[in-house]
């Protein structure tokens, strides 16, 4: 463990050590002790943005570039700020405004950004492996901001420091992952997090929407994982109910009849929240579409944590830009 001096006025925080990788792109190639160290300094920033001032100078000099192919709000914002309170210079690109909308491909984009000497890119793109290639061509940190229906791994990183935070552990837990499993990077990473840690994840979907062989792609702990096509199963005495938002823009056909027939089968309403635990926790990596996976009252409700998430993305987010680049 190191301490890093911040400015007079800035208390001393306890942090760890820094990754030893250059890149975070997904949640399956992390260790425990990896995440753990992430999730543990997260819990030392938690604490700057409460401050009156809410920056301390730990990144100042680096530059991070968000690099957006992909329409984001909570995600972007969040490394946005995450950086500004680092101290870093925050950069932010969209496709609709950078020369990918004049035909660059993103091996020139990877090229450039490097000759710009940029510290850090944060990539979220429709292409599955885009932040892959990315981190091969460039010297800079990539951080995976979300890869096509691979992998999200800060938001599973945000999602576990809720749920520790809530639960006070990750392992012996039963987290209903519900909803669009087929096209949802989210249940993929948090998956791979969760079962790392000993916790039973019991993904839930219509069939039309749970990928075929899916056991095989998110999973290496195959006893931590079940499938089920009957929300109710799902819920009962779990811990953790996560809701996952049905992707209509990724869709090209229709994968179920109607959304008030999806809702009565697989949106969380009230009445079946009651079958899970008297003290779950109900979370959702948003954007929310209300009466479609999730009931208005149920997601504005006592059990619910997703403004909790979006506070601790924050924290998680500066966490990762920290260890990365801090060293």
């Amino acid at each position: 463990m190191l301490f890093v001096p911040f400015v007079a006025n800035f208390p001393l925080l306890l942090l760890g050590t820094m990754l030893t990788r250059k890149d975070l792109l997904g949640i399956q190639d992390l260790s425990h002790e990896e995440i753990l160290e992430i999730l543990d300094t997260a819990g030392s920033f938690q604490e700057v943005s409460t401050r009156p001032i809410k920056k301390v100078p730990t990144l100042r000099g680096k530059t991070v570039i968000n690099l957006f192919f992909e329409a984001s709000t909570r995600t972007r914002t969040s490394f946005e700020i995450a950086g500004k309170r680092l101290s870093a210079d925050v950069v932010n690109v969209s496709s609709a405004t950078s020369s990918v909308s004049k035909g660059e491909t993103l091996i020139d984009t990877a090229r450039t950004l490097d000759a710009m000497a940029a510290d850090c890119v944060v990539v979220r793109h429709s292409a599955s492996g885009a932040p892959h290639t990315l981190a091969k061509l460039t010297k800079a940190s990539i951080v995976n901001g979300g890869d096509g229906a691979h992998e999200h791994p800060t938001q599973a990183l945000l999602d576990a420091f809720t749920i520790r935070e809530r639960k006070g552990r990750l392992n012996d837990l039963k987290v209903a992952i519900i909803g669009d499993v087929s096209h949802s990077r989210v249940a993929r990473s948090n998956t791979h997090l969760l079962t790392k840690f000993g916790s039973h994840v019991w993904l839930c979907s219509t069939p039309t929407l749970m990928p075929a062989a899916i056991e095989k792609i998110v999973c290496e702990n195959g006893e931590f994982l079940h499938i089920t096509n009957s929300m109710d199963e799902a819920v009962r005495d779990a811990d953790v109910i996560m809701m996952l938002r049905v992707q209509f823009e990724r869709m090209s056909e229709s994968f179920f009849p109607s959304v008030r027939e999806y809702f009565r089968y697989y949106g969380l309403s009230r009445e079946r929240a009651e079958g899970a635990k008297a003290d779950v926790i109900i979370m959702h990596p948003g954007p929310i579409n209300r009466g479609v996976e999730i009931a208005t009252d149920v997601a504005d409700g006592p059990y619910s944590v997703i403004l909790a998430q979006v506070s601790a993305g924050v924290a998680v987010r500066m966490a990762i830009l920290y260890l990365l680049l801090g060293g």
